[in-house]
């Protein structure tokens, strides 16, 4: 490498709850830097969340946050191409892309269900990532799935 690696930026924690995780989760929710309407939608899907699942003795950020664990991939495969063919070898993630992707995951197939507002579609993929289910909750099980068949090439890692 040329050029030295570049320094990590700090992200400010948010002003409600005073969490880095939630700084970083709206961030990803962010749409044309309107960062204000990304607070307002989480917020708001927390409540909903806190609101239908008050059966629970845990609060709405508790719940989030045992949610977006339970969405995060311990491996995944890459594309390695040796000697003329390509194999998928599975690999760990490193910590901080562990945390980005299983966001990253969650929005994308909160954008894709079906209901009225982004915060209900959120609230929505909150509760089934929770209830281990959803769109989420199926991607890192088809990650992990992907990365058990191909184990076999695992020795391809370097």
């Amino acid at each position: 490498m040329r050029k030295a690696k570049p320094k990590k930026r700090l992200i400010l924690p948010d002003p409600v709850y005073g969490d880095q995780k939630v700084s970083k989760f709206v961030n990803h929710l962010m749409y044309d830097g309107k960062k204000n309407i990304s607070y307002e939608i989480f917020y708001h899907a927390l409540e909903i969340v806190g609101e239908k699942m008050s059966s629970e003795e845990k609060s709405a950020l508790e719940i989030w946050k045992i949610a977006l664990d339970k969405v995060t991939p311990l491996v995944e495969v890459k594309s390695r191409r040796i000697g003329g063919a390509t194999f998928q070898v599975p690999t760990e993630i490193r910590p901080d892309r562990k945390e980005s992707v299983s966001m990253k995951n969650m929005i994308n197939y909160a954008r894709k269900r079906g209901g009225k507002t982004m915060a209900d579609k959120l609230a929505a993929e909150i509760m089934d990532a929770y209830n281990e289910q959803g769109g989420a909750f199926k991607r890192k099980e088809d990650m992990h799935r992907m990365a058990e068949a191909n184990r076999a090439f695992a020795h391809f890692r370097f």
